[in-house]
C-alpha cells in the first residue's frame, strides 16, 4: 500500500469513525431485540399508564398487529380502557356494541368514525371489533375493556343519542324532545363541519341548557358526563386545534375516569404518538408528559412501519352516490420508495424475521438512545419539510418499531353487500 492510499485511509476512518461501526451495533442490537409479533409474544414491559399503537391508516396486517399486542399485554396486565381514535359519544356506542355484540350497530359505527379517517372504515377494521369483542368476552368482569374517546367530535350522529341517554326526564324539556325528533325522522347529515341543521340545532340546544342550568340539571343522570359533552358540542361550533382538544377532552376524561393509575391503550395514528417535539409539533402522547399528566416512562408508544404492502387510499362511487370500487396505494403513499422512507428502515428490513416484526428499541445499552433521527425522519425527494432533527434522538419519539411486511390493503366496509 503506497502513503497516499495509507493516509487516505487513515483521514476517512478518522473523519468518519462511527458509520460502519453503528451500523452494525444497530443490526446486531436489533437482532438481539426482536421478536416474532404473534399469539405467542408477550409484551416485555409492565410498568406504564399509557401504552400506544399506530402505523399509516389502511392495511390489512396492522389490525392483527395491534390484536397481538393487545393479547400480549393482557398476559401480564389489565388494560382498562381503550381509545381509538374516536369520540367519546362514538366511544361509548361501541361500549353497547362489545356489550350486545349488535353487528349492524358496529358496520354503522364504522362508518360513522371513519367521516374523520375513511381508512379505517373497512372490513379488516370491523373483523377487529369481532375479535376484540371475543377477546373481551373472556376477561373476568372487572377487568373488562371500557371504550373511551379523546377526539373532537366526529359527527353528531352518536352525540345526539348519547345526549339524549344522559337525560332521564324529557317531559319538560322541550329542545331535547326535538332532537329526539331529529334522530327519529333521520333526515339530517349530523355534520359539524359546516352550518348544518344539527349544528344549529345543537347551539340551540347548549344555549337554553345554560340559561336554564338549574332546572335542568334535575333531568341528567350523569351531569358529569353530559357537562363534558356539551363542551365538546361547543368546540365543534368553530375552529380548533385537533391535538390540543384531544388533550383537553383527555385531561377531562381522567377526571370522571379516575385515569391516573389505570392502563389505557390507544390505537391512534403514528402522528399521534410520537413522545417529543417534531419541529414545532406538539403531538397527543407528548402533550400528556410535557404537561405532567405523567412522566415520559410512563408512556409507551409502538409505531408500525410498511414494507411491500398497501393502504387502501380512497372509494369511488357511482353518480347515485353508491359504492362501485377502491383506490389502492404503495410505495410512497406509505414511506416505502426510493423518493420517501423513513431515515434507518434499512436496518429493520435486514433484521425482520416474519411478516410482524417487533423490535424493542428501549433496552439496555441500546444504540437509539443516542443522537439520531432514525424511525422519525422521513427522507423525501424533493424535500418538502424543513425541520431539524440534528439534537434528536429516536427512544425520545417511540419505545418499540413493528416492521409490517407484504400486508394487502384494507378492504372498504362499503364493499360489503346490503341485505
Amino acid at each position: 500500500m503506497n502513503t497516499y492510499s495509507f493516509f487516505s485511509i487513515f483521514i476517512v476512518s478518522v473523519l468518519f469513525p462511527c458509520t460502519s461501526h453503528s451500523q452494525n451495533n444497530k443490526e446486531e442490537y436489533l437482532k438481539n431485540n426482536s421478536s416474532v409479533l404473534n399469539e405467542s409474544y408477550t409484551f416485555p414491559q409492565q410498568n406504564f399508564n399509557v401504552i400506544g399503537f399506530g402505523a399509516y391508516h389502511g392495511s390489512a396486517k396492522t389490525e392483527d398487529a395491534e390484536l397481538f399486542i393487545i393479547q400480549s399485554i393482557l398476559k401480564k396486565n389489565s388494560i382498562n380502557y381503550y381509545f381509538p381514535e374516536t369520540d367519546i359519544s362514538i366511544a361509548y356506542y361501541f361500549n353497547e356494541y362489545l356489550k350486545s355484540g349488535d353487528e349492524a350497530l358496529l358496520k354503522n359505527l364504522i362508518e360513522t368514525y371513519g367521516v374523520r379517517i375513511p381508512q379505517e372504515r373497512t372490513i379488516e377494521v370491523f373483523n377487529k371489533w369481532k375479535k376484540l369483542k371475543a377477546i373481551n368476552d373472556k376477561l373476568p368482569e372487572n377487568k373488562k375493556l371500557t371504550v373511551l374517546g379523546a377526539d373532537p367530535i366526529v359527527t353528531y350522529q352518536y352525540t345526539y343519542k348519547h345526549l339524549l341517554s344522559l337525560i332521564k326526564d324529557r317531559s319538560k324539556w322541550l329542545l331535547a324532545n326535538e332532537l329526539q325528533n331529529t334522530i327519529e325522522k333521520d333526515t339530517t347529515d349530523f355534520s359539524p363541519y359546516y352550518n348544518s341543521y344539527s349544528k344549529n340545532q345543537l347551539k340551540a340546544f347548549v344555549s337554553d341548557y345554560e340559561l336554564n342550568t338549574a332546572e335542568y340539571n334535575l333531568y341528567i343522570n350523569n351531569k358529569e358526563m353530559f357537562v363534558h359533552l356539551i363542551s365538546t358540542i361547543k368546540v365543534s361550533f368553530d375552529d380548533y386545534h385537533r391535538e390540543k382538544e384531544m388533550f383537553n377532552n383527555y385531561v377531562a376524561l381522567s377526571k370522571i375516569y379516575n385515569l391516573k393509575n389505570k392502563v389505557q391503550f390507544f390505537r391512534l395514528g403514528f402522528g399521534h404518538l410520537l413522545k417529543a417535539k417534531e419541529g414545532n409539533y406538539e403531538s397527543f402522547l407528548y402533550k400528556l408528559s410535557a404537561n405532567g399528566v405523567y412522566t415520559k416512562d410512563k408512556i409507551v408508544s409502538i409505531i408500525g412501519y410498511l414494507t411491500k404492502s398497501e393502504v387502501i387510499w380512497d372509494d369511488k362511487y357511482d353518480t347515485n352516490g353508491n359504492y362501485v370500487s377502491s383506490v389502492n396505494q404503495g410505495d410512497e403513499g406509505i414511506g416505502d420508495s426510493p423518493n420517501e422512507y423513513f431515515k434507518g428502515i434499512d436496518n429493520l428490513k435486514r433484521m425482520k424475521i416474519s411478516g410482524l416484526s417487533i423490535f424493542r428499541l428501549n433496552a439496555n445499552n441500546s444504540p437509539y438512545y443516542l443522537k439520531g433521527s432514525d424511525l422519525i425522519e422521513v427522507i423525501e425527494t424533493p424535500k418538502k419539510r424543513s425541520i431539524d432533527y440534528s439534537n434528536d434522538v429516536t427512544t425520545d419519539f417511540i419505545d418499540y418499531a413493528v416492521l409490517i411486511s407484504n400486508s394487502k390493503a384494507s378492504q372498504s366496509i362499503y364493499s360489503i353487500p346490503k341485505s
